[in-house]
This record gives structure tokens, C-alpha cells and sequence, in this order.
């Protein structure tokens, strides 16, 4: 395994097609900023596994998780924000979209770019996961002869890259529905999905 490219893309594409809380996000923000709104969530996702790799690369990622106050902080920290972010889409579930006059009153509140890509990269930040995927998986694909950590680095790169793409894909296809989805019962129930999806992955973060 060490050194095989086509096992490294095969278990990175197996972790990052599998729906979790990026995911989620992506698809939440899609819906309420369109296509700009969840290309950000990716973008900010992507940041936050960069900024992982470094963290990797320079040791950082493995002093954190040998604190276990520092560990469970995290989770909780990480855990707190994806409750946060599902409860207000099941706020906006119940109180419905605003329709402001003058305006379409098919068209959804917006989120904006700044506020989807600080998502994107807080949620990812605080997802423990990632910081073990980095430290535990990563290592497998180089050989043992690469002492050194920043050999993980252009790996690091090239999941963000497919996971940028694969999120970048979510958010092009739920903009080409927007028409169906700016429907306001349609909104409500997907915002009430994507709020209890998000509260779930919060509470499983924290149990975890």
C-alpha cells in the first residue's frame, strides 16, 4: 500500500463521498445562498483541511490528539457550532422565508459567501475526524524510507482538491433545482431535514 496511488484515491473517495457533515453543510448553504453559497461551504471545507495538513505536516495534529482535554474540547467545540447551525434551519423551518415586497416571493433568504465559507471552515476545523484521518491514514500511503512528516503533505492537497470537487458537484446540482426547491413547502421540509441532520451530527460528535 505504501507509495500505491490507486489505493489513496480509492479510501479517499470511499471517506469523502460518504455523506457527513460537510456534506450536510454544503447542501444546507446551497439551498439558502444557491450555487455561490455552497461553492464557498467547499471552499471554506477545503481551507479547513489544508490548514489540517499543515497541522499534520509540523506535528501539531498529534499533540492535540494526545490531550485528552484538548481532544474533548475540540469535539465539544466542534459539536456545539453543528447544533447551532441545525437549529437555525429548524427555526427557518417553522417561521417560513421572509418575503420581502417588491421581490419574487419564491426567492429564499440568502446566505452570503463570507458567512458560507466561515461555515465551511469552522465546521471542518472543529471535526475530529479529519485530524485522525490525517495523522492515522495518511501515513499508510508513504513509504517507510520518507521520514519525513511533510511527505504527507501533497496527499493532504490532493484530497482537499477531490473533496472540493466532489462538494463543488452537490452544489452545482442542487442549483440547477433551484425553481422546485424555492417552493416554501418544499424549503421548509428541506430545512427541517438538514437542521435535524446537523443537530444529529452534533449530538453523535459529542457522545462520540
Amino acid at each position: 500500500m505504501p507509495g500505491d496511488p490507486l489505493a489513496f484515491v480509492t479510501v479517499s473517495l470511499a471517506v469523502i463521498v460518504t455523506p457527513g457533515q460537510d456534506t450536510a453543510l454544503t447542501i444546507r448553504n446551497t439551498l439558502s445562498g444557491g450555487r455561490r453559497g455552497g461553492v464557498f461551504t467547499a471552499l471554506g471545507v477545503v481551507s479547513g483541511q489544508l490548514t489540517w495538513t499543515l497541522a499534520t505536516c509540523a506535528g501539531l495534529a498529534a499533540l492535540l490528539l494526545a490531550s485528552e482535554k484538548a481532544l474533548r474540547a475540540l469535539k465539544l467545540a466542534g459539536a456545539a457550532y453543528l447544533v447551532y447551525l441545525g437549529g437555525q434551519s429548524l427555526l427557518e423551518a417553522i417561521r417560513g422565508h421572509p418575503r420581502p415586497s417588491g421581490r419574487d416571493d419564491r426567492r429564499p433568504r440568502r446566505v452570503s459567501t463570507a458567512t458560507a465559507y466561515r461555515q465551511g471552515l469552522v465546521s471542518n476545523l472543529g471535526n475530529v475526524k479529519i485530524a485522525l484521518f490525517f495523522t492515522s491514514l495518511l501515513p499508510q500511503f508513504i513509504s517507510a524510507d520518507q521520514a519525513s512528516a511533510w511527505q504527507l503533505f501533497p496527499l493532504g492537497v490532493a484530497f482537499a482538491g477531490m473533496t472540493l470537487a466532489w462538494l463543488t458537484a452537490y452544489a452545482f446540482v442542487l442549483a440547477k433545482a433551484r425553481d422546485l426547491l424555492r417552493r416554501d413547502r418544499v424549503r421548509r421540509a428541506l430545512d427541517a431535514a438538514m437542521g435535524a441532520v446537523l443537530v444529529a451530527f452534533g449530538a453523535r460528535v459529542a457522545a462520540s
